[in-house]
């Protein structure tokens, strides 16, 4: 019985893989509905690791996506220009997985040095901080001619599948998990609650606060990395403020802290992302209302503003669902 518990993530994780490739195979799900599914599971690393430093460990990152750029560009630029990989030769795939790895340890180094200096700021500040990053980051990828310049990385290999990016998403999920769980992680969430008295008992806050800013940045590589393999281009423009805004909003709407919510809020919002700009087609193709997508961030903007009004904790709170707890051991 205390094995079950324990795997019971693994079991909810199987069945959403079993249902979702019996769905694909049999055509219920189509191509389209695959990709949604698959950007959806992408959104779950981003949210997760964002919540890792926003959520758990009490920071407030505005430039979540900058990782994410570096992620990309870093493992992209080792399977199209370096490598020169094709998804249809034999023993490609691990050299893709080295790839996405690389481009994780890119972001954290990244990370590192962005995290250092400036995690010594607070609040506000930080946010100002981690802002300005996300657009350095942008405009030296624009800059940057070897990696395509204002064209983007063109030609990417298309390696990541649902198996791959569920794969990817498990595991991040189940080393969070844990984490957040661990000794290491119950100090990140001191720091979050009461930064003075986590110094007061001897806890490092300023080592910790930039483990929890360095492994979010891994994380958010990895998930740049799986999503240029998916679309095949990575573009400065992908990375803007606009961006790491939704993953704001997931944070939030699934509640500061939540692993759980992170999980529910990344499929919710890229879902309904897909479904405004549907929506918004229609309107402006066929009703005539004179409106472009951008007006996607209108309604999310006003979404934010009421989670921040009427329910600040978001859809879970603080609160994991049973799946994601690890039980203790009875004495």
């Amino acid at each position: 019985m205390d094995k079950l518990k324990h795997s019971r993530l693994l079991i909810v994780a199987l069945i959403f893989y079993v249902l979702v490739q019996i769905g694909d195979l049999s055509g219920i799900i189509n191509g389209y509905f695959m990709v949604i599914i698959e950007r959806s599971l992408i959104g779950v690393i981003f949210a997760i690791s964002l919540n890792l430093i926003n959520g758990i460990t009490g920071q407030f990152s505005l430039g979540h996506m900058g990782f994410a750029a570096v992620g990309a560009y870093v493992s992209g630029t080792l399977t199209t220009l370096v490598l020169q990989l094709s998804p249809n030769t034999m023993g490609n795939g691990l050299l893709f997985a080295v790839a996405i790895l690389l481009g994780g340890l890119g972001a954290a180094v990244v990370g590192f040095l962005i995290g250092f200096p400036s995690l010594r700021l607070k609040g506000d500040y930080l946010a100002i901080v981690t802002l300005g990053f996300g657009e350095v980051i942008r405009t030296i990828l624009n800059n940057i001619s070897y990696v395509g310049g204002p064209r983007g990385l063109l030609g990417i290999p298309k390696f990541s599948n649902f198996t791959t990016i569920f794969l990817f998403t498990f595991f991040t999920v189940v080393l969070l998990r844990n984490l957040v769980v661990s000794s290491h992680g119950r100090a990140m969430l001191s720091i979050r609650e009461n930064e003075l008295a986590s110094e007061l008992i001897g806890v490092d806050t300023t080592h910790y606060k930039v483990l929890g800013f360095v492994i979010g940045a891994f994380f958010a590589g990895i998930g740049g990395g799986l999503l240029a393999h998916l679309l095949q281009i990575a573009h400065p423009t992908q990375y803007g403020f606009y961006a790491s805004a939704l993953i704001l909003i997931m944070v939030y709407a699934g509640g500061m802290g939540s692993l759980t919510g992170s999980v529910l809020a990344a499929f919710c919002l890229t879902f309904l992302t897909e479904g405004l700009r549907v929506g918004i087609d229609w309107l402006r193709d066929t009703v005539g209302v004179p409106i472009g997508t951008e007006w996607t961030m209108v309604i999310y903007a006003v979404l934010l503003i009421l989670i921040m009004l009427f329910r600040t904790e978001g859809l879970m709170g603080m609160r994991e669902s049973k799946i994601l707890t690890i039980e203790e051991k009875q004495a």
